[in-house]
């Protein structure tokens, strides 16, 4: 179990891991990447177009989404589609995939815990709802075919069909399970996780008032605030219908919770530390305070105060770490870890697999975007493809400047105030450099990247595994 104190300490022993820090070169990542996703499918022939080389499931991807988040209105179309047009690195999906493919290699006779579903055939031809199926509770099998009559679906008027999920399904190109090894039902899982995943880019890129996202313009921008905030809501909307129809509960639980998760770290981004203003009754609002309505005490609800009420200064940095964290995880480990996760149930492993796939998901997670929070300070806006430098310009306190705070207390003041006063952030990126928080923000992301590591050893060696691995570890020397 890795404590906020031990990573908090700087470690030099983790340069020394199998993470191989310093032997990659920039363009690794996207090298890895593409290793990964020629192994998610049967070799295809050199004489095949160069676009084929990509495996049939990643090269679907984006058919199989639009098939499910098509709307009868045009300009709901454009902007909810927007930004799957757009080249992005697809790692959500990508890391589902491959790790279904591995899965698929332990021995059937230990895949048990549930009975795997292989079906994946497209039943309903009209429209008469689900068809039942003999001694079962929720009809259909499919993760095409409704749980809800047809006609309930598609809305008041059945000759205007605005919603592509209210109709039969096209029928999606059908692929050899027994020779990809991964199953329909985590297909359509690692569809659903890039939903969720894009749908709160839209949402961020709102909030976050930012003006680019993957090399062109952001949504808000081309579009507007409310337009992308509505295209959001709709994607989010379209995935739960598609999470319903993979028919398992814990699936359905593990996805849902991921949608509700992103939201609270999102609110605990709002916040941003534990030592800011404690007053629950005020918010911050553009640099303005703006007092909120008090709770009538008609809805009872638990609150958690992440608040420290200490002037001990090591106590406040701590604490300080496991709010970042916890944050971190709601934000974007959340996703990957539960969706990992749900890929090992889908697969019928056991427990101990399961859990595993749990923890590679989220160490993997947190190290992502701990890098993310480094390259921050580190890169070019073309090299990211959307705004750098932005974390302190928006008032974030992420790992960087929280380990140059260990070093000066003082800059406890800024970080409080979140960097709004003029000087602040130049001061703020100052003592960055001067207490290497970058390079101590490295050897943070490093240290999950070996558990990560860790976590795969429960899968049999197969050429799959060695692709997460690869993925792992290249994650710490992308540039974007």
């Amino acid at each position: 179990m890795l404590s906020i104190r031990n990573i908090t300490r700087r470690s030099p022993r983790l340069l020394k891991t199998r993470c191989f820090v310093n032997n990659y070169s920039n363009s690794t990542f996207k090298t890895a990447v593409e290793t990964a996703e020629k192994l998610v499918s049967p070799p295809a022939s050199k004489f095949e177009d160069p676009f084929s080389i990509v495996s049939h499931e990643m090269s679907n991807l984006a058919k199989s989404i639009a098939s499910l988040i098509g709307s009868g209105h045009p300009v709901l179309n454009r902007v909810s589609s927007y930004y799957f047009e757009a080249e992005g690195k697809n790692v959500r999906p990508l890391i589902v995939l491959i790790l279904s493919k591995a899965l698929s290699k332990i021995p059937i006779e230990q895949r048990n815990r549930i009975q795997i579903d292989t079906f994946d055939v497209t039943d309903q031809t009209k429209f008469n709802g689900t068809p039942t199926t003999e001694n079962s509770t929720i009809a259909g099998k499919s993760v095409d075919d409704s749980l809800s009559p047809l006609a309930i679906l598609h809305g008041i008027n059945p000759k205007v069909i605005l919603d592509p999920l209210s109709k039969p399904m096209d029928r999606l190109p059908i692929l050899d399970g027994n020779t990809t090894g991964i199953l329909p039902k985590q297909r359509r899982l690692a569809e659903i996780v890039e939903m969720i995943h894009t749908a709160s880019l839209l949402h961020d890129d709102v909030i976050d008032l930012s003006d680019s996202r993957r090399g062109r313009p952001s949504g808000n921008i081309a579009f507007t605030n409310k337009m992308a905030v509505l295209a959001g809501d709709f994607l989010l909307g379209r995935a739960s219908v598609a999470i319903a129809r993979l028919r398992n509960p814990e699936v359905i639980e593990l996805l849902s919770t991921t949608i509700a998760n992103l939201v609270e770290g999102e609110f605990m981004q709002l916040k941003n530390t534990v030592i800011q203003n404690n007053n629950d009754d005020q918010i911050v609002n553009d640099g303005e305070v703006k007092e909120i309505p008090r709770p009538t005490g008609k809805v009872p609800t638990k609150l958690h105060d992440y608040s420290v009420r200490t002037v001990d200064h090591e106590t406040n940095v701590d604490a300080a770490f496991e709010y970042y964290l916890h944050k971190t995880y709601l934000k974007t480990a959340s996703l990957m870890s539960k969706s990992c996760r749900a890929a090992a149930v889908l697969s019928g492993a056991q427990d101990d697999v399961i859990e595993n796939c749990y923890s590679f998901g989220r160490n993997l997670g947190l190290c992502f975007q701990i890098v993310d929070d480094m390259l921050d300070y580190t890169s070019s806006d073309k090299a990211i493809g959307k705004p750098s430098q932005a974390d302190l310009k928006l008032g974030l306190a992420t790992a960087p400047i929280l380990y140059a705070w260990k070093e000066e207390p003082a800059l406890g003041e800024l970080i409080g105030r979140k960097f709004s006063q003029p000087g602040d952030v130049e001061i703020a990126r100052r003592a960055v450099d001067k207490y290497n928080g970058v390079e101590k923000t490295r050897e943070m992301a490093t240290m999950y990247c070996h558990e990560a590591l860790k976590n795969l050893r429960c899968l049999p060696d197969s050429e799959a595994r060695s692709a997460l691995e690869l993925l792992t570890n290249s994650v710490l020397t992308r540039s974007k």
